[in-house]
């Protein structure tokens, strides 16, 4: 066996383990960091694959941000855990039915490659080039108007969440040193006289 292949068979072991400890995991923080586990080791994978910029960028965006997000929130939120496994079984139908369609996915994929079903004429890149610059030559010539739309549906939804959680202009409630020096007492206090109550 090589050495290649025994670097795949181990991260991708560790993937599988990982990512059946997010599902079966009762802390939801364990869950948050066996994910974490999982990117990382999905990366590898990448890098194997000599896709660096994809192996970065799942390291970057998606356990640099995206998971300190979503750890931030799962540790600031008190999660009522017995609440939760209360409805398990009521999500089992659908999870039963998304479970095979991805089963029947990876059967096409592993068979097709298994039975010589895709095509093998794949042109390999010269070792010397860069995926980075390959990509970023694709995403601003051919697909420049794609990733211009991107942009723009990316700007809208900041907008709308702005619009959605916005309140109003709330009042400065900061007094001025100026007016201060200028109060009198007479303007502040007043003093209300009250009859005397006589009691038997």
């Amino acid at each position: 066996m090589e050495f290649k292949t025994f670097v795949f068979y181990f991260l991708s072991a560790i993937l599988v383990f990982a990512s059946l400890r997010v599902v079966t995991s009762r802390n939801p923080v364990h869950a948050a960091l066996f994910l974490v586990l999982a990117f990382f080791t999905a990366s590898g994978v990448w890098m194997l694959l000599q896709a660096e910029f994809l192996a970065i960028s799942l390291v970057l965006v998606y356990v640099g941000a995206v998971m300190v997000l979503f750890l931030f929130v799962v540790m600031m939120l008190d999660i009522n855990i017995d609440r939760l496994r209360e409805g398990f079984w009521s999500y089992l139908p659908l999870g039963s039915i998304i479970a095979l369609l991805m089963v029947a996915e990876m059967s096409l994929v592993l068979g097709g490659n298994y039975f010589d079903l895709f095509e093998k004429s794949v042109s390999q890149t010269a070792a010397s080039d860069s995926n980075v610059k390959a990509i970023g030559r694709l995403m601003f010539t051919d697909y420049v108007y794609p990733f211009e739309l991107a942009s723009v549906v990316l700007l809208v939804g900041i907008v709308a969440a702005i619009a959605l959680t916005y309140r109003g202009k709330k009042e400065n409630k900061a007094v001025s040193p100026s007016q201060q020096v200028f109060v009198k007492a007479k303007d502040r206090l007043r003093v209300l006289q009250m009859p005397a109550e006589k009691r038997d």
